[in-house]
């Protein structure tokens, strides 16, 4: 072989591993993008579920306490969401440990929508029937979203914990993004 021969093909090889480390770089860039999206679906899903929850809450159609308990809870929830109004929503992609307030809301719902209630609910034709019908819609897409979430999340760590990422540092100073993990059942649904 050549001295033009060798120069060729160490070209050729410096060209690939250039061509593999920028798709990889990409790719985890795409990644992560995902996730951060995923979050910003969950969070609207959670507040849509925090607003009709406290719309039904106020409906009139729950017992005094059973109101205060849900109408205590969508408030908590709502709150915790409004804090990081302005603020980084990610907050270094960890979903601003809302994790009890959300899964305190979820336990209100359990805890108000007896059997009976739901039942009341779904034949009425009103605004509170309505509300609860929200109340499903949003927490239905909240566990979508935060199983997509989960799913992004799990993708980018499965990335990231290949060498070649690490030793050439292709994720710069991205957070690594946790995992959403709270209560989000449905009343109603049967236990996984």
């Amino acid at each position: 072989m050549s001295a033009r021969e060798i120069l060729e093909i160490c070209l050729v090889l410096v060209l690939a591993v250039a061509w593999y480390l920028s798709y990889t770089a990409a790719r985890l860039d795409r990644l992560h993008t995902r996730a951060e999206g995923a979050v910003s679906a969950l969070d609207a899903n959670l507040v849509r579920r925090a607003e009709a929850s406290l719309e039904l809450a106020n409906s009139g159609v729950l017992d005094p306490a059973s109101s205060m308990l849900l109408a205590a809870a969508a408030s908590d929830a709502l709150e915790r969401t409004t804090e990081h109004v302005g603020a980084d929503l990610l907050d270094g992609q960890h979903f601003g440990r809302r994790e009890d307030v959300e899964s305190q809301l979820t336990e209100a719902l359990a805890a108000t929508m007896t059997v009976d209630v739901r039942a009341g609910l779904a034949a009425d034709d009103g605004p509170a029937g309505d509300a609860w019908e929200r109340v499903l819609a949003a927490g239905r897409r909240a566990q979508y979203a935060r199983n997509f979430l989960n799913q992004a999340v799990r993708d980018v760590r499965r990335v990231r914990r290949k060498g070649v990422v690490r030793v050439f540092h292709l994720a710069g100073y991205a957070a690594l993004p946790d995992f959403v993990e709270f209560d989000d059942a449905l009343p109603g649904d049967p236990a996984p």
